[in-house]
C-alpha cells in the first residue's frame, strides 16, 4: 500500500513537472530548535583525563570509591551475597512496585535503627527506589503532589550538582541557603541558622545527613541539634539525603545520627537512600526513599500514593542489587563482614587525607591545610581556585572540578607525594 502510494505521487510530481517547474518546500526538522546543552562538567574531567598520554595523571574527578591501586573495588561480602542470590536460582519476575520487601525493612532499620519508634510503631512507609537520585525523585515527586505549604525546596550552597535539576524537573521551586564559607574553608554555620530562620515557614529543608556533597563538611552533634530546633521552631520540614552511610565515618551508626536525633525530637521527615558507595552498588542502582508517618494509619495511605508514584514512573525496581543487599544486611555473617569493609574503606579516604596535609606540610607550605583532615567523606574542598585547578590539570595532568573538590578516593600511597607537590606548586 506505502509502495503505491508513493508511486502515485511520484507520477503526480512528474506529471506537474511536465506542465512547468515544481517548487519545493523545504520542511524543518522537528526539533530544529533543539539546543545543544551543556556538557556533563564530570564526563568532560574524564575525557580530558583520557586524552591525557602523562603515565603518572591523576583522576580526582570521579565520584566512585578505589582501592589503592586507583581501581574499582567490589566488596568481599558482596561477591559473597551474590553467589548466595544465584545459588538460589531464584525466578526472574518481577518485584512488587514498592520492590522487594526483605531489603526495603532491611533499610529501613539501618536508617532509622532499630530502638526508632517509628519502626518499632510500624509508620515508616518505604520504597525500593533508582539508587539515590531515583529515591529524590519520588521524594520531590510526593512533596509536589502531597506537601500541604507550598512547593519551595531550601538546598544548601553548594549541593550536589543533581539535587537542582531532580527537584526541579519534579516541579518543586529551588532555593538555596548558606552553608559553605570560603574563606575558612568550613561551614557557614551562622549563615546557614540566619538562612533557615529568613525562609518562610512550613518550607521544605534538604539536609545531607552526613560526608556532604560537595564539600565533605558535616556539622557537629551540637550543631545539628540547633538545626533541628530551628527547623522545629520555623515549622520546616525536612528532607534528608543519606548517600554514604558508614562510608563517612565507618560507622553506620554514627553516620546516621542527624536523622535518629530529627526522629527522636519528633519530626516528620523523608528520606532518600543510597547503596551504591557503601556497599559498592553503583551499577546495580539500589536505594530507597522513606516517609515517616504520625500513625500505621496514615503510613497505609501514604504507601499506596507512593505506589500510585511509582508505577507510571518505571513500574517496578529490579530486582538483583536489591536481593544483594538484602542478604548483606539480614545475614548476620554478612553483615558483620560488610561492616568491616565498610570501614576499611572509611579508613582508607580518612589515611589518604592525612597523607595529602603531611606531604604539603613537609614541602614547607605556607597554608593552613587542617580542613583537608577536618573534612569527612569522598570529596574534599580544597579551597583551591578555579584558576589554580587549571594549572592543575594543564601543568601537572591533576584532573577534578573547577570549583577545587577532589575525590580523596582517587588519591593513592603510590600518588599522594606527587598530588602533594603538584598543589603545592600550583599554590605557593
Amino acid at each position: 500500500m506505502l509502495s503505491t502510494l508513493r508511486g502515485s505521487a511520484v507520477r503526480a510530481a512528474a506529471k506537474q513537472s511536465s506542465a512547468g517547474p515544481v517548487t519545493l518546500i523545504a520542511r524543518a526538522s522537528t526539533f530544529a530548535n533543539v539546543k545543544e546543552g551543556p556538557p556533563d562538567a564530570i564526563l568532560g574531567i574524564t575525557e580530558a583525563f583520557k586524552k591525557d598520554s602523562f603515565s603518572e595523571k591523576i583522576n580526582l574527578g570521579v565520584g566512585a570509591y578505589r582501592d589503592d591501586q586507583g581501581k574499582p573495588y567490589v566488596l568481599p561480602s558482596v561477591r559473597e551475597a551474590e553467589q548466595k542470590v544465584v545459588g538460589k536460582a531464584l525466578d526472574k519476575e518481577y518485584a512488587g512496585i514498592t520492590g522487594v520487601p526483605s531489603f526495603t525493612k532491611a533499610a529501613a532499620l539501618l536508617a532509622y535503627g532499630p530502638d526508632s519508634a517509628a519502626i518499632k510503631e510500624d509508620r515508616i512507609a518505604i520504597t525500593q527506589s533508582i539508587s539515590g537520585t531515583g529515591a529524590l525523585r519520588i521524594g520531590g515527586a510526593f512533596l509536589e503532589r502531597f506537601y500541604p505549604h507550598g512547593k519551595a525546596i531550601y538546598i544548601p550552597t553548594p549541593s550536589w550538582a543533581n539535587h537542582k535539576a531532580v527537584f526541579t524537573d519534579s516541579g518543586l521551586d529551588v532555593k538555596q541557603y548558606k552553608y559553605y564559607n570560603k574563606d575558612t574553608i568550613g561551614l557557614d554555620f551562622d549563615g546557614m541558622v540566619a538562612d533557615l530562620k529568613a525562609a518562610p515557614e512550613n518550607s521544605i529543608v534538604l539536609l545531607h545527613a552526613c560526608a556532604h556533597n560537595p564539600t565533605g563538611i558535616d556539622p557537629t552533634p551540637e550543631q545539628w541539634k540547633q538545626i533541628s530546633q530551628v527547623v522545629k521552631e520555623k515549622g520546616h520540614f525536612p528532607f534528608f539525603d543519606m548517600a554514604y552511610q558508614g562510608f563517612a565515618s565507618g560507622d553506620t551508626d554514627k553516620d546516621a545520627y542527624p536523622i535518629r536525633l530529627f526522629i527522636e525530637e519528633g519530626h516528620q521527615m523523608v528520606l532518600a537512600q543510597s547503596f551504591a558507595k557503601n556497599m559498592g552498588l553503583y551499577g546495580e542502582r539500589v536505594g530507597a526513599f522513606s516517609v515517616v508517618c504520625e500513625s500505621a494509619e496514615e503510613k497505609k495511605r501514604l504507601d499506596s500514593q507512593i505506589k500510585i508514584l511509582v508505577r507510571p514512573l518505571y513500574s517496578n525496581p529490579p530486582v538483583h542489587g536489591a536481593r544483594i543487599a538484602s542478604e548483606i544486611l539480614n545475614d548476620p555473617s554478612l553483615n558483620k563482614q560488610w561492616l568491616g569493609e565498610v570501614k576499611g574503606m572509611a579508613d582508607r579516604i580518612i589515611k589518604m587525607r592525612a597523607l595529602l596535609k603531611e606531604n604539603l606540610q613537609k614541602l614547607g607550605s605556607k597554608q593552613n591545610w587542617d580542613h583537608i583532615t577536618n573534612q569527612i567523606g569522598m570529596f574534599a574542598y580544597t579551597g583551591l581556585k578555579p584558576e589554580q585547578m587549571e594549572v592543575l590539570a594543564k601543568e601537572h595532568s591533576v584532573y577534578a572540578t573547577k570549583d577545587g573538590r577532589i575525590s580523596v578516593a582517587g588519591i593513592t600511597s603510590a600518588n599522594v607525594k606527587r598530588l602533594a607537590e603538584s598543589i603545592y606548586k600550583t599554590t605557593g
